[in-house]
Parts: structure tokens; C-alpha cells; sequence
């Protein structure tokens, strides 16, 4: 069947009003057939074009050969066969895939901003989030000096990580991961980010 959505007994219908040789009374056959078709999706009945797309349904299930007067324009048999356009697919060269490209976009939006606390802010978040991709890709540990390298490496050498910025990290990760009372999951992968992020931080100083 053309539309199985109408079922056999619609299909058998239009297959009838086929074999009627009298131009009148197979024009009220397909009144009746779309009438019919109607009913069947009364919720759809204030849908703009409704009795549009019931005409071209009953076109497309008489395979187009269907002789009547249209109330409207029905759809062209070839444009149900012809292919759509391509959708254009962006083909952004990723130099890190776990960091994914809105990193490498953010990252260019903050050299392009003065100095000043608000940059400071948003390389500190860049940084976090970097550390919680490389986390979800690694599965194990990140160390604040692959992510300075990274960051260098990706801001062609306009950001580094400094000492600031690793206590501003852990700052916000101290606003913004605080666990929930009702979440005992996040609250042990946010223990486990933070505790991550401290030892790091150790690490650093006694380097």
C-alpha cells in the first residue's frame, strides 16, 4: 500500500474508484473517500492544509491515475521520486576530539578579549571544562600540566595556565560543583573532580 497509515479497507476504496467509468459519480466516490480520510484524523482537522494533504493522499494511493476535478494543486508524481539537496555537514578541522570544537571556540573568544577579570573567568571555566572532557576521555586522572600544555597549544600560545588561574579554577569549582543532598552520585563524582583537581594542585606547588 502507497500509505499504510489508511489502512486496507481506504486502499480498497480508491482501488474501486478506479474502475468507475461515470466522471460524476467518481467524483463523488473520491468526495466520500476524503471525507472518510478525514474523519479518521479529527485532531488533525484545524491543521492549515489538511484537506490539501488528503487530496494529494488520495492522488498518491490511486497511483496518479485517478481522473476528477481537484479542489487544489495535488503533488507531482515526480517530485516524490526525486532525491533532496545535500544538507551541508561543516568539515572544521578538530585538533583535539575530546575537547570537541566549542572549546577551541571559546578558547579563540577569549584571546580576542582584553585583559581583566572577565577573561580571567572564562579561561579559568575553558580550563575546568577541559579537565572534565579529558576526564570523561581518560576515565582515570588529568594533570593541570597537560591541560596548560593543551591550552597553550590551542590558543597558539596566547593563554597559559598560571597560578591565578588554577586558584580561580578551584574557586568556581567550589561555587559551582557543591553537591546536592539528593544525589549521591553527584556528589561522589564531584568529590572525586575536586579531590583531582587539589592534588594537581599540590603537585604544582611542589614542583
Amino acid at each position: 500500500m502507497p500509505l499504510p497509515e489508511y489502512g486496507r479497507s481506504i486502499q480498497n476504496m480508491v482501488d474501486y474508484a478506479l474502475t468507475i467509468k461515470d466522471r460524476g459519480e467518481r467524483q463523488r466516490c473520491a468526495n466520500t473517500i476524503i471525507n472518510i480520510m478525514g474523519n479518521m484524523f479529527p485532531q488533525l482537522r484545524d491543521t492549515p492544509d489538511f484537506k490539501h494533504k488528503l487530496w494529494d493522499h488520495l492522488a498518491i494511493m490511486a497511483d496518479f491515475k485517478l481522473d476528477i476535478d481537484y479542489p487544489y494543486e495535488v503533488v507531482h508524481k515526480e517530485r516524490l521520486v526525486c532525491k533532496p539537496e545535500p544538507v551541508p555537514y561543516p568539515h572544521a578541522r578538530i585538533r583535539y576530539r575530546h575537547y570537541g570544537h566549542s572549546v577551541e571556540v571559546l578558547i579563540k573568544k577569549a584571546c580576542e578579549m582584553p585583559e581583566g577579570d572577565e577573561k580571567q573567568n572564562l579561561v579559568a571555566l575553558i580550563c575546568n571544562h577541559m579537565k572534565k572532557d579529558y576526564m570523561a576521555w581518560n576515565k582515570d586522572t588529568v594533570d593541570d600540566r597537560k591541560i596548560a600544555e593543551d591550552l597553550y597549544e590551542l590558543s597558539d600560545g596566547k593563554l597559559q595556565l598560571t597560578d591565578d588561574l588554577l586558584r580561580l579554577m578551584a574557586h568556581r569549582i567550589d561555587i559551582y560543583y557543591r553537591p546536592k543532598a539528593n544525589a549521591q552520585g553527584n556528589r561522589n563524582n564531584n568529590k572525586n573532580f575536586k579531590r583531582n583537581n587539589n592534588n594537581n594542585n599540590n603537585n604544582n606547588k611542589r614542583s
